[in-house]
């Protein structure tokens, strides 16, 4: 889901080997194609994601990325990680800042390091009433990271990657699933690949329902083609 390197180099950002694995200087730009498969309907689409220059937001450096679809990102990076700390919708006139700072990826880069922001269901919808897309009832969960692996071997459209990150995202959502079973904890499951050079290159999302109520589905992302600076 977004600035001079110069202003974070007293913080050690240059330093950060998640520099490496989430570029945040301006000029870079990534396209990427998304697969849905929810509600027995299958959704294909492109997004394109570029960073900005450098700029202020709330008395200090940000790096601003935006995406296609109208988003924008606000981040920073030190020597704990990288972190967003504001995001704008299109149709918003302000960016909305973040309570706690929302991390992308956390040091120590390393097996078992572990991390905590709030997620929703993006893909969970009721076969019955309204709203029918369960994240428009506001129910955000805390969604545990966890880096899995340090050294994988990944391939996507946009070429073959090595020394990549995997993180695992796991969270629960609590749900009427039916007259039978009642209410039900939902698993919601995010894992991504962070490799050297362009960074995400590959996401997969999980949401089964399991629910004579309920329908869930899977969102995939890869990376097709990625230029920088």
């Amino acid at each position: 889901m977004a600035l001079a390197a110069a202003a974070l180099a007293g913080c050690g950002d240059k330093a950060a080997p998640s520099a490496a694995l989430f570029p945040l200087e301006a000029g870079h730009v990534w396209t990427y194609h998304q697969q849905i498969e929810a509600a027995g309907r299958s959704d294909s689409s492109w997004l394109v994601m570029r960073t900005l220059p450098a700029e202020d937001y709330a008395g200090a450096t940000a790096y601003r990325r935006r995406s296609d679809d109208g988003n924008d990102y606000w981040l920073r990076r030190d020597a704990s990680g990288i972190f967003r700390v504001a995001m704008k919708h299109e149709l918003q006139e302000e960016p909305a800042k973040d309570e706690a700072p929302r991390y992308v990826l956390k040091e120590p880069l390393a097996v078992g390091t572990e991390w905590q922001s709030s997620t929703v269901p993006y893909l969970l919808e009721r076969r019955q009433g309204f709203p029918m897309e369960v994240r428009h009832e506001g129910k955000a969960v805390p969604m545990r990271y966890a880096i899995e692996a340090t050294d994988e071997a990944v391939t996507v459209p946009a070429g073959r990657f090595e020394r990549c990150l995997r993180v695992r995202g796991q969270a629960v959502v609590r749900l009427y699933a039916d007259g039978v079973v009642g209410w039900k904890d939902m698993p919601l499951t995010t894992t991504e690949w962070y490799c050297p050079g362009p960074g995400l290159v590959k996401l997969a999302r999980e949401e089964p329902a399991n629910s004579v109520f309920l329908s869930g589905g899977t969102l995939a992302l890869e990376l097709h083609a990625w230029s920088p600076p």
